[in-house]
C-alpha cells in the first residue's frame, strides 16, 4: 500500500532541444475536474539565470500492481509561441508558482496518481505560525527512491513570517 501523499508529487525534468537542463518537483492539483501540474515558476522560466526550457517531462506511475512501473510524460511549455502555463500573482507581482493543465484524455489509462484539491488548502493564513511543523515531500536535487521512483519526505518548521514577501 503506497501512501497517497507519495503519489501526489512527481519528478520533473526540464529540457531544451535534446539537452536535459535541471530537475525539480511538481505536484498534482485538481479543480473543477481539471488536472494541473504545479511547480515553481523558475522551473519553467527563469529570466535571471537564462533558464528557458521548451518542455518538461514528468514521471508517472502506470501500474497499480507494480509501483516501480513508470513512464515519462512530455509537457510542451509553449503553444503557438505562447506560454502554456498559468502564473501566480499577488499585490507584489509574480509569485514563484506555475500551473500547467494536463490533458486527462491523453494520459495513460492505468495511472497511479493522487491530486490535491481545494479541500486540502489552508482556510486562513493565520493558521500558519512560526514554528508550525511541515512535511516536505519531493525530489531535492533529483534525489529519490530509484527502485520505486518515489519521493523522499523531510520534516521542517515554518521559520519566518508566512505569507509575507
Amino acid at each position: 500500500m503506497i501512501e497517497s501523499l507519495l503519489l501526489s508529487v512527481t519528478r520533473v525534468s526540464t529540457l531544451l532541444g535534446q539537452q536535459q537542463l535541471t530537475s525539480a518537483t511538481g505536484f498534482f492539483f485538481e479543480r473543477d475536474s481539471k488536472l494541473f501540474l504545479i511547480t515553481s515558476r523558475h522551473v519553467v522560466l527563469d529570466e535571471a539565470n537564462d533558464h528557458r526550457p521548451d518542455r518538461l517531462t514528468i514521471e508517472l506511475h502506470i501500474d497499480p500492481a507494480n509501483v516501480a512501473a513508470t513512464t515519462q510524460w512530455i509537457i510542451p511549455l509553449y503553444r503557438d509561441n505562447q506560454p502554456s502555463w498559468r502564473e501566480g500573482l499577488d499585490s507584489g507581482g509574480t509569485v514563484d508558482v506555475a500551473a500547467l493543465e494536463l490533458d486527462r484524455s491523453a494520459l495513460p489509462s492505468t495511472l497511479l496518481l493522487r491530486a490535491f484539491t481545494a479541500a486540502h488548502l489552508v482556510a486562513s493564513l493565520e493558521q500558519i505560525e512560526v514554528g508550525t511543523p511541515v512535511l516536505i515531500v519531493g525530489f531535492p536535487l533529483g534525489f529519490h527512491d530509484t527502485l520505486h521512483h518515489l519521493p523522499v519526505a523531510r520534516k521542517a518548521v515554518i521559520a519566518s513570517a508566512f505569507g509575507m514577501r
